[in-house]
């Protein structure tokens, strides 16, 4: 018997390291699947790409250990952690950060959940 089908609901998280040009990484996605009760986060930040787009005195570290908060937040970490799963994805997703941000949400079909957050990480972030 095939997984029933759900809608899922995700976003990009970006790495703007200088919001005034409007240039932007893709790092990591989130992904929320209401009917699953699945939420979580993968990020990938590849530090030779955002060279590439930085200022020499934007803080790497910072950015990266900004984006790893993420995915813990999306597990349950945290003050935010205990926020149900949707208020997660939304305060995930809502702008708070000029340097990280997330993209639009967007919404999609799956079966399996975690197997679309790393379609979507193989398509939107990695090379």
């Amino acid at each position: 018997m095939a997984d029933s089908i759900a809608t899922y609901d995700y976003a990009v998280l970006r790495v703007v390291p200088r919001v005034e040009r409007g240039e932007f990484l893709n790092a990591g996605v989130i992904l929320f699947c209401r009917t699953k009760r699945f939420l979580a986060a993968a990020v990938e930040l590849d530090r030779a790409r955002l060279a590439a787009l930085a200022p020499i005195s934007f803080d790497s570290d910072a950015a990266e250990e900004a984006l790893a908060t993420i995915p813990a937040l999306c597990a349950g970490e945290g003050p935010i952690g205990a926020l149900a799963q949707a208020e997660r994805f939304h305060w995930v997703v809502a702008p708070h950060s000029t340097i990280i941000q997330a993209s639009p949400v967007h919404c999609g079909r799956c079966s399996d959940p975690a197997a679309a957050l790393e379609h979507l990480l193989d398509r939107l972030v990695r090379r």
